[in-house]
């Protein structure tokens, strides 16, 4: 049973805007280390970004060539996952497969990068890999074995959210934060309006963090603060059949249309990137949905065959600004401490937690709390490391206590 125990109770309101998967980990983990924490989301938990995107659970083998720092804290993240969310997570393993000779080049770079970068990569026969996964093109000329996985993208965060309803959180969906009061240069409630209601209601807080992702901007805004966030959204394609077990992906640079990932009776193919400026008015593109079923073909012949069963885009909330297609903006995240340059740390009372990856949330929470409790003189450690996280299925069963 998770009943992990609260060392020590503080005053400390905290306020969190934003309902995916980074705000589910960061109320968990504020609310562990003894702060009272509302949460709020305009729309239904994990509706934005959250879940939308194709639930690879990455090793960091991706990224290892281009960031090795990024790379080893995906395949720390990705063990820990494993220990505390075994329910929303399936460990399959991943294959990256060279189709040209360009590829077949960078494989001892890439296997190089991820041993270094602690990621247990190892280079297999083309033969062995088809046996796992006959759907590999036959005329692949090398692959390499990862620890990569898939997992749910709803079911993860949700039950980071059972944990944090367990530990006394006020998780509120479909009430959106409409604006942030701000006394004196320091954030001091959140006007919240609940959709049921349509009033406004007050909240006092001690601190905010929003963990809103692609929507930073608009929310910083509020606040009169500046948060420089690059919503890049990426089109998806889904097809009826589980072609593989084990996520496949072009042993290449990062591009796109390079992975496929099984998701129960699914294969989603992604993605693409472009930059946008409204995070709200993201839709799939035609031309998008043809390259991505071409490219799905050369890891994995026949894949275009296969009825579509649905096409959409997400936005990725990549840290800094781009006017190119956010390729250049790197996939590490970071807290955005809004005090004035020169003023004390936290002394603005708001931050934001911007960039990263679905991966990586966990630790994207921790630092983010690790910093409301430098602001606000808190001595508290993160153990979100240490227990096994309830069922997802406990969120709603809190509900109906």
């Amino acid at each position: 049973m998770f009943d992990p125990p609260i060392t020590t109770r503080n005053r400390a309101r905290v306020c969190v805007i934003g309902g995916g998967g980074t705000g589910a980990a960061l109320a968990y983990d504020l609310s562990l280390r003894g702060f009272s924490v509302t949460l709020l989301e305009k729309g239904e938990l994990t509706s934005g970004t959250t879940g939308r995107h194709h639930g690879q659970l990455h090793s960091g083998a991706r990224y290892a060539v281009g960031d090795r720092a990024i790379a080893s804290e995906c395949m720390e993240e990705t063990l820990i996952l494993r220990r505390i969310a075994p329910e929303a997570i399936e460990y399959n393993g991943g294959v990256f497969v060279a189709v040209d000779d360009d590829d077949a080049d960078y494989a001892p770079v890439f296997v190089s990068a991820c041993l270094e970068a602690g990621i247990p990569a190892r280079e297999v026969p083309v033969s062995e890999a088809r046996s796992w996964e006959p759907v590999i093109n036959p005329a692949a000329r090398r692959t390499v074995w990862v620890p990569d996985g898939a997992f749910d993208a709803f079911r993860m965060p949700m039950s980071f959210f059972a944990a944090a309803r367990r530990l006394g959180a006020g998780i509120r969906s479909f009430t959106e934060a409409v604006a942030v009061d701000v006394v004196a240069g320091r954030a001091a409630a959140v006007i919240a309006r609940p959709v049921s209601t349509g009033r406004d209601e007050r909240i006092e807080c001690d601190y905010v963090v929003s963990a809103t992702g692609a929507w930073a901007g608009s929310v910083g805004r509020m606040a009169g603060f500046d948060a420089p966030i690059t919503p890049a959204p990426g089109t998806m394609v889904a097809v009826r059949g589980r072609l593989s077990d084990m996520v496949l992906s072009r042993l290449s640079p990062p591009g796109d249309g390079d992975i496929i990932v099984p998701q129960r009776g699914l294969s989603i193919i992604g993605t693409t990137q472009r930059v946008v400026d409204d995070p709200d008015c993201v839709l799939p593109d035609d031309d998008d949905v043809e390259f991505l079923l071409k490219r799905a073909d050369e890891l994995a012949p026949g894949f275009s065959s296969r009825g579509v069963h649905a096409v959409w885009a997400a936005a990725r909330p990549l840290a800094g600004r781009s006017s190119g297609d956010g390729r250049s903006l790197s996939r590490d995240f970071m807290v955005l401490d809004h005090a004035a340059p020169g003023a004390v740390p936290g002394s603005a009372g708001m931050a934001t937690l911007i960039g990263g990856k679905a991966t990586v949330l966990r630790a994207m929470a921790e630092k983010a709390a690790d910093h409301v409790c430098e602001a606000l003189g808190v001595g508290e450690p993160c153990r979100t490391r240490e227990f096994v996280l309830p069922s997802w299925r406990d969120y709603y069963a809190e509900e109906t206590r």
